[in-house]
């Protein structure tokens, strides 16, 4: 049998909606969710680190109402789904959203959204191309991992042009990062994203060459939970043991994660939050870059 822990009725204020009188006055949101997880471990041992503090995902659902407004409250329900996947605990989640003063027009009771998501382990790909169209490159690729099989894609940051680092001379990169989660394994994800590079022209003939779409798996599992993986083999490294280093990779990845952390060194002692890591590096290689043209 699975556990429940049921959080109902959070309520606060917020600007959701397609029309300017929503966005400008606002209205009353209520949010229900209710996670599934083992709670076993909590009943017997009566410790909070074996359970999820309903007061943080309380927190979190009041930040997403409050937030940055959305057009449909089906995008509210499906960030604060991912807010409350990343307790790695959590085995899935329902998330209903009201909208009691929604401008229906009729006499009505409630407008609710309700959806279910399972977890899974959190993924980070970074995106890169500096030949051919760029941007039409980048926004076929993110169209491609949405596609994907056994992948989640949950946010993709705002693209940013960069300076080429390492590597002969060659043009200026965009760069993207897309979060998400997966199912699929690491190595079958990897070869995933090799085809993909693969159907756009990518070649691999000169170390850090120019390439057409570079696709680089990052981390795979949110560090320190039970779904991340470490691995020191050639054909796949994980955590990516640049990633740490590259501004071009740490920029967007904020901008997609901001909550986002990173092992850097063996051990559980090595995780530091992306942001920390950021603020370590020189940024002048990294500017905006141009609007997404479809993805």
């Amino acid at each position: 049998m699975t556990d429940r822990i049921v959080l109902q009725g959070v309520s606060a204020r917020g600007n959701h909606g397609v029309l300017d009188v929503e966005k400008r006055d606002g209205q009353t949101f209520l949010v229900d969710v209710t996670m599934a997880c083992d709670l076993e471990r909590a009943g017997r041992t009566d410790a909070l680190t074996a359970t999820v503090n309903y007061a943080e995902v309380a927190a979190d659902v009041v930040a997403r109402i409050t937030g940055p407004s959305f057009d449909l409250i089906e995008r509210l329900a499906e960030v604060i789904a991912d807010d409350v996947l990343r307790h790695d605990l959590v085995e899935s989640v329902e998330v209903v959203v009201h909208k009691p003063e929604a401008p229906v027009g009729h006499p009505f009771t409630d407008v609710q959204v309700r959806l279910e998501r399972t977890n899974a382990a959190h993924v980070t790909i970074a995106l890169g191309s500096n030949l051919g169209d760029r941007g039409q490159t980048l926004g076929a690729a993110v169209r491609a991992l949405r596609d994907l099989p056994g992948l989640t894609v949950t946010a993709v940051s705002a693209i940013v042009e960069t300076d080429p680092v390492g590597g002969p001379e060659q043009p200026p990169y965009l760069n993207a990062v897309a979060v998400g989660r997966a199912t699929s394994a690491p190595a079958e994800l990897l070869a995933a994203l090799h085809a993909i590079e693969a159907e756009h022209g990518r070649t691999r003939e000169v170390r850090w060459g120019a390439r057409t779409l570079d696709l680089d798996l990052i981390q795979y599992g949110t560090p320190g939970s039970s779904r991340e993986v470490v691995s020191d083999d050639p054909a796949l490294l994980l955590p990516h043991p640049r990633a740490h280093e590259r501004a071009f990779v740490l920029v967007p990845w904020t901008d997609a994660d901001p909550r986002a952390s990173l092992r850097v060194a063996g051990g559980r002692d090595g995780l530091r939050p992306v942001v920390d890591l950021l603020a370590d590096l020189d940024r002048s290689g990294v500017r905006p870059g141009p609007r997404w043209e479809q993805q």
